[in-house]
């Protein structure tokens, strides 16, 4: 090999091995093997030279151009090995150390609460009414059996909104979802089957009353409806709701001015320990009644033909009961303590199937 090949040679291996990446190493492939390479140039002159002095060259040349083709090859899976491994120590995890723990939103509990109610109800055919947080005095009041002169209506229990006339009565923030109720009955023909939760609004405020509170009502209207009838769904709720199923239920005579005859209905707890189901205490948690002819007469139903039963109970106190939490006003203080302790998964919303 002439003098002129064995420095192309060595100068090739050189810079081959000082080569570190992949741009380098391929600049150092195409300036020797490639159309316009040194090599190239080398091979296209054989054709100037006389045959024996061709054979010659050209075994020296193709030699040259083997050993450089394997070097080139070489040097570019190392380049290739060393991209990739230090990418791999760059990119590691350690899977022993612990997972960074990167805050989720969590549904409140009354908004679970809701959710669980509406499965069950859900599940026993009712569907869920919706109605405005404003209401007129007339289906927060008058529709549902309550007189000018009944205590809920002075301004000490109720929030009145601005009258936008001086003739008509002013306005009220609903004391009740119940309001739905008749907006359902005068909209709906029956049979009817719903359930109503929302916000209400009293002019209360302490340790187990809030300003601004949820409920939710139900109401049921077809023919032939009885107690049995109520009892039974109220039952079967509260005990898929707190997940007893031989939970005690009470129920007592009572008074509401749009349900005759009213009761009040009670659990089965334990005054020392606060056990539901447990003990042999009672425990009140929300208010029923076989709806009241008048408020049926006053939605332009017949009571002689349409009977319907109703119930409301607060969702604050449903929620307190089962979660074990020991003050309303926690509900509303926007504490993200204490919505991690008591908030609930929002990938875990309860289905239909869950309810019952």
């Amino acid at each position: 090999m002439g003098d002129d090949l064995e420095a192309l040679k060595s100068e090739t291996l050189e810079s081959l091995a000082q080569a570190q990446d992949h741009a380098s190493w391929d600049a150092i492939r195409v300036g020797v093997l490639g159309k316009s390479g040194r090599l190239t140039v080398l091979l296209k002159e054989l054709g100037k030279m006389t045959p024996e002095m061709r054979k010659e060259r050209g075994q020296a040349l193709n030699r040259l151009r083997d050993a450089l083709n394997t070097a080139v090859e070489e040097r570019g899976q190392a380049i290739a090995e060393a991209a990739l491994e230090a990418r791999l120590k760059s990119e590691q995890v350690d899977v022993s150390m612990p997972a960074v723990s990167t805050p989720l939103g969590l549904l409140h509990p009354i908004n679970r609460t809701i959710e669980e109610m509406t499965a069950i109800f859900g599940a026993m055919g009712f569907s869920v009414a919706e109605g405005p947080d404003i209401e007129s005095q007339w289906h927060n009041f008058s529709a549902l059996n309550t007189p000018d002169h009944h205590p809920a209506r002075t301004e000490h229990d109720t929030f009145y909104l601005p009258a936008s006339h001086e003739e008509s009565p002013p306005r009220v923030l609903r004391t009740q979802t119940s309001g739905v109720q008749i907006r359902t009955m005068l909209t709906e023909p029956p049979p009817i089957r719903v359930i109503a939760p929302g916000r209400t609004y009293r002019a209360d405020h302490d340790a187990t009353h809030s300003p601004m509170f949820h409920q939710c009502e139900g109401l049921v209207i077809d023919q032939g409806i009885t107690l049995g009838h109520l009892k039974g769904c109220l039952i079967e709720f509260l005990r898929i709701f707190f997940d007893k199923p031989n939970l005690p239920v009470r129920f007592r005579a009572s008074y509401f001015p749009f349900t005759e005859p009213s009761m009040e209905v009670d659990i089965g707890w334990s005054r020392q320990t606060g056990e539901i189901g447990g003990g042999t205490d009672w425990l009140e948690v929300l208010g029923s009644g076989m709806v009241h002819p008048r408020v049926l007469a006053n939605c332009g139903l017949d009571p002689a033909i349409w009977q319907g039963f109703a119930f409301g109970m607060g969702i604050e106190r449903l929620t307190m009961l089962k979660n074990g939490i020991p003050d309303l006003r926690s509900f509303y203080e926007s504490d993200l303590r204490w919505l991690r302790h008591y908030g609930f998964s929002a990938l875990s919303s309860v289905s239909l199937a869950e309810g019952v």
